[in-house]
């Protein structure tokens, strides 16, 4: 009889152990994942059997209909201190069972200091894995006034999206044509408007940037601003063109409207329109200075063959030059009334110029 018992027992304390060591840990794996492997055995089977005794406060979210709220993480915080703000926050319904799932599952070592968009739609599992990327899901995308094409896509590489420089470049070369003023143009280039984008951070679509920096050029372009074109005889994109010569030339911003007048004066007379900027742009990437934009330019420079060269061709060049932004497009709307043909940088440093009627009083105007 006793040895009956005794094998009775015996039976029980397997099965008691296989319960604890085998099934509890087994069973939360399944529900919860595997555990971390720094954890001990003792551990895993401790944490399993609070993972299952907690469950649906790990595993229901609070509220269905919930809407976003941001919450931050300061640098070097405990994950038992950011159990109990997320539970004051009413985000999780008990700090507790949310730290021992972090333990469990070795989260608890890789949060991220940063600020998160959480909700009480997500469960305690889902915000835990949440505060693993601190990266925003949007991401700004800033695009400088006299940017080229190449510049906005050279500094994708730093912006966060997945868009490469190869595939911003081809996407420019096929603008949507919904607008009438791209319409047959081969290249967005000018219409990319200069402002502060915010992309998701997934936007993998060069075309869909393409176009919502269009868009924007679109909204821009009021009738006042078309009418003002109209009246200097220009087309809207022969008034970019000039728009993304006068962003590149105008150091100051209240000299616009003055150097807008210098090249329509220039035009109107059929004047060649000598831009510095449009040789800059003929010669390319300058790989000794670093830059799109070569300065100073030689006389060497002055001479070279392209059509974007204003000193060898007359008129506009035949496309944008670069992005201009308000500022510029306005000043070729509405430039200021002068008799100027001729401006040369001051002397001084300033980025200003000096303006002049005659190329006598031109030459008057060089540095000693």
């Amino acid at each position: 009889m006793r040895k009956i018992i005794a094998a009775i027992l015996v039976l029980f304390v397997c099965a008691g152990l296989y319960f604890v060591f085998l099934a509890v840990p087994s069973r939360a794996a399944r529900i919860y994942g595997p555990p971390a492997p720094s954890l001990s055995l003792l551990q895993r089977v401790q944490y399993s059997a609070l993972l299952l005794w907690y469950d649906g406060l790990l595993t229901q979210p609070l509220d269905l209909s919930g809407a976003e709220q941001s919450f931050t993480i300061e640098a070097g915080e405990s994950a038992n201190s950011i159990a109990s703000q997320l539970q004051s926050a009413g985000l999780i319904r008990d700090a507790e069972a949310f730290r021992s799932y972090l333990i469990y599952s070795g989260l608890d070592t890789s949060i991220q200091a940063g600020e998160y968009q959480l909700s009480t739609a997500m469960s305690a599992l889902d915000i835990a894995h949440e505060l693993q990327d601190a990266t925003p899901e949007d991401v700004p995308f800033v695009i400088l006034p006299g940017w080229r094409v190449e510049e906005i896509a050279e500094s994708l590489s730093t912006s966060g999206l997945p868009v490469t420089y190869d595939e911003f470049l081809e996407a420019a070369t096929m603008p949507p044509q919904e607008f009438d003023f791209l319409s047959g143009v081969s290249s967005a280039e000018g219409f990319l408007y200069p402002d502060t984008y915010i992309f998701h951070r997934t936007t993998s679509s060069a075309e869909e940037m393409i176009s919502e920096m269009v868009r924007n050029f679109a909204a821009r372009l009021t009738l006042d601003l078309r009418n003002g074109f109209d009246r200097q005889g220009l087309t809207v994109y022969q008034a970019v063109t000039l728009a993304s010569m006068v962003e590149r030339e105008a150091v100051k911003e209240e000299e616009q409207t003055l150097i807008a007048s210098v090249y329509i004066n220039r035009l109107n007379i059929g004047m060649k329109m000598e831009a510095d900027p449009t040789v800059q742009y003929a010669i390319g990437y300058n790989f000794l200075q670093q830059t799109w934009w070569t300065n100073p330019l030689n006389l060497l420079d002055l001479e070279v063959n392209s059509v974007y060269n204003t000193y060898r061709y007359d008129g506009l060049p035949p496309t944008p030059i670069a992005n201009p932004g308000l500022g510029a497009l306005r000043a070729v709307a509405f430039p200021a009334e002068t008799t100027y043909y001729y401006f040369r940088a001051k002397c001084d440093g300033s980025g200003l110029h000096e303006f002049a009627e005659t190329f006598d009083e031109h030459l008057q105007n060089a540095c000693p």
